[in-house]
């Protein structure tokens, strides 16, 4: 019972040393020079049985708040939303929770028409013809969009709203030191992107321009305005990063004339689990259809004229010379995309749109209570399921409370927007009850006094 869950034994370690000549693991490491080399022995615990192991990992687990337990008002780009219980029947089906990348289409027809099905949904909801495959997550498509910018444009200046997530923002400075990019950000005013300063900031030297739709602080940008300074602007792209729940009944991107919108899907079939792992997309013009990153799936007819799906294109540097590829990356999360093809499929049009007006409806109550308690909020304009409220006092000490009373508070905003020190980003879906809000609001006022 103590070694059952080690997959080696003593006899399996020297098998294999006889096997490569070596005499032990020490002589494995011999090319390391000695003076880098750790020496001693790693200060870690005694090795546990399986039963001791169980134990102590079930302590560690139920130190974790769950979303089950717990009513959640964070989200920042993580939420807690109805998940549908057919999404987890349908991913844990061994074909496809062991599937990899399909190297063989031929073989791999129902992965292929998942994936189909994913891209279908992705372009019906952000008005694009074209939807890749998926991507990593939402901050990394947004970072991948902004690099296929600057080479289809040929420039380097990339216009970026400060009210755009700031881990996203983090993720496109990261990636953009490879081409050398300049990324300049644009102010926001009123908790939406600055015009003037964008109409300012825009030239001809501007490869894009990258705003969020519902933007960070869940305000909903003027794409219309947006897309007529870059209008004025020859060859200057238009990104937008979109949660897909709100495209439901939001306007899509694509009718305001965006050239690339991405985004992270975990709105729909993905639990929050610790922040990861989620499903981004990427969608764009048909122009741009052969510097999408990653990969495209198509539908044929094969010889008898039988339905049947195919790699469309992969324009990813295993396929093709590495200085014409538009992007590294090596693999989609397709598990991921199932889920959320399946979470859509399962919700349908018409139940994500009222979906999406429950998020909407929500958290215009809790807004709408949370004034009548005395708290200034600061969101006026026009918002799908997220405003910022201000506290007094230290928003993690708040959250803190409020932990103890089985409430997630909100996002504290001091942490990435220090002029912001002690406001409160509150996210309300159709998850959280009447009761829930107004339990939310009774413990915010009793914490304030």
């Amino acid at each position: 019972m103590e070694f059952r869950y080690l997959p080696m034994t003593n006899q399996d370690k020297e098998e294999m040393l006889n096997t490569i000549g070596v005499q032990s693991t020490e002589e494995l490491f011999s090319d390391i020079p000695s003076q880098v080399r750790f020496q001693g022995e790693l200060n870690l615990k005694k090795p546990a049985n399986e039963l001791e192991l169980k134990k102590e990992l079930t302590a560690l687990s139920n130190k974790n708040a769950n979303l089950t337990e717990y009513r959640s008002f964070l989200g920042a780009g993580v939420y807690d939303h109805f998940i549908p219980s057919v999404v987890d029947h349908i991913i844990s089906r061994s074909e496809f929770y062991t599937a990899y990348t399909p190297y063989q289409p031929e073989i791999s027809q129902g992965e292929l028409q998942a994936i189909f099905e994913f891209q279908t949904m992705i372009s019906e909801l952000t008005g694009m013809p074209i939807a890749n495959s998926s991507m990593y997550d939402g901050g990394t498509a947004l970072a991948e969009a902004v690099n296929l910018s600057a080479s289809q444009t040929r420039k380097k200046k990339v216009l970026v709203s400060k009210t755009i997530h700031p881990e996203s923002r983090a993720v496109i400075e990261t990636y953009a030191k490879g081409p050398n990019l300049e990324i300049i950000e644009v102010g926001q005013k009123d908790g939406q992107t600055d015009l003037d300063e964008l109409a300012s900031l825009i030239d001809e030297d501007t490869a894009s321009v990258v705003v969020q739709y519902p933007n960070f602080f869940g305000q909903i940008e003027p794409l219309d305005k947006i897309n007529e300074l870059i209008k004025n602007q020859k060859k200057t792209m238009f990104i937008v990063s979109s949660n897909p729940l709100a495209l439901g009944y939001l306007t899509p991107p694509g009718e305001f004339g965006a050239d690339i919108v991405v985004g992270d899907t975990q709105v729909f079939g993905i639990p929050a689990q610790f922040g990861g792992p989620h499903c981004g997309y990427f969608a764009t013009t048909s122009k741009l259809m052969r510097k999408v990153p990653g990969r495209l799936v198509g539908q044929t007819t094969d010889e008898n004229g039988v339905r049947g799906f195919v790699l469309t294109l992969q324009a990813r540097e295993q396929h093709i010379r590495r200085d014409k590829a538009t992007s590294n990356i090596c693999s989609n999360q397709a598990l991921n995309a199932l889920a959320s093809s399946v979470a859509m499929s399962s919700i349908g049009k018409h139940g994500l749109k009222k979906m999406a007006v429950l998020n909407m409806k929500k958290a215009r109550y809790a807004k709408q209570k949370i004034e009548e308690a005395g708290f200034n909020v600061l969101t006026k304009g026009t918002f799908f399921n997220e405003f910022v409220i201000q506290v007094s006092g230290n928003v993690n000490d708040i959250n803190e409370k409020l932990l103890e009373k089985g409430i997630i508070g909100g996002y504290d905003l001091g942490f990435a927007y220090p002029e912001l020190s002690g406001h409160m980003l509150v996210a309300v879906t159709e998850n959280r009850t009447k009761e829930d809000i107004d339990a939310f609001v009774k413990e915010l006022g009793d914490i304030h006094g």
